[in-house]
């Protein structure tokens, strides 16, 4: 289905914690059309300060509720915070591709399926999170410090066994999240093999996890995190160099195999 133009009513906008926000507004045409992994383009105000929308991943549907996660990081971001329930905002979506998980075997063992998420890149992937939660998935989690982990407690509400890794030790493995995966491969080459791993993340983070799923003959599926200014692939503002040439995360992606790609 192509993505609707609409106003959307705000339902709720708090801050979670640090500069991290959650965001609900009710729109029945994109609940029922979002897919996991695909993002939405929002108008934050009214005017035409700041021009271009910001894009912002589906972290999660409900009913007619499509709920987002959002860091206040500039004047775009920080005008969103300031929306009140009631308010109406300007949304185009749903977006983009979303993740392909239909053909995972049906007798999948547990934990043979492995979400690795750094920073922001937690929001797409809860929402694929209980799209797969029969595989209950093995849920990887990096931060820089405890106060940057997000949404453990949902990852786990669906089923998932979670593992938190910080830079500064304060919550977790001490070090990156793609080191904490290559422990877990390492330790379990006896059980089997996990049959993919999708991810979200900082794209450092990215770049390693498609280095240790090809290592390791495993397939990966990566949500790219860029700056998507029309959301149509119309600017040409955000292309990837891949195998078959560039593409437009925002049209093409933004998720793409791993080993697709070229860093």
């Amino acid at each position: 289905m192509e993505a609707a133009q609409l106003k959307a009513k705000i339902i709720s906008n708090k801050q979670l914690k640090c500069n991290y926000w959650h965001l609900e507004f009710d729109s029945g045409i994109i609940a029922k059309n979002a897919l996991a992994g695909q993002f939405i383009e929002i108008k934050v105000n009214n005017g035409i300060d700041p021009l271009l929308r910001r894009p912002i991943s589906i972290h999660s549907v409900s009913g007619t509720k499509v709920k987002l996660i959002y860091e206040v990081i500039g004047k775009g971001t920080q005008i969103l915070s300031e929306r009140k329930p009631g308010d109406f905002l300007d949304v185009i979506g749903p977006l983009g591709n979303g993740f392909e998980y239909k053909w995972l075997t049906k007798k999948l063992d547990n934990r043979k399926t492995i979400l690795v998420a750094g920073g922001m890149g937690v929001a797409p992937l809860v929402f694929l999170a209980g799209k797969i939660k029969f595989y209950r998935p093995l849920v990887l989690i990096g931060a820089r410090k405890k106060e940057q982990v997000l949404c453990s407690q949902e990852f786990k509400a669906l089923g998932c066994k979670v593992v938190t890794a910080t830079d500064d030790g304060s919550l977790g493995f001490k070090g990156r999240v793609t080191d904490l995966l290559k422990g877990f491969l390492s330790e379990n080459q006896k059980t089997g093999k996990p049959e993919h791993i999708y991810a979200c993340g900082p794209q450092p983070m990215l770049k390693a996890v498609v280095q240790i799923s090809c290592e390791n003959n495993i397939a990966s599926q990566l949500s790219l995190e860029t700056h998507m200014a029309c959301g149509f692939g119309a600017c040409l503002g955000c292309v990837v160099s891949t195998k078959s040439g560039y593409k437009r995360v925002c049209k093409d992606g933004p998720v793409f195999m791993g080993k697709e790609l070229i860093w």
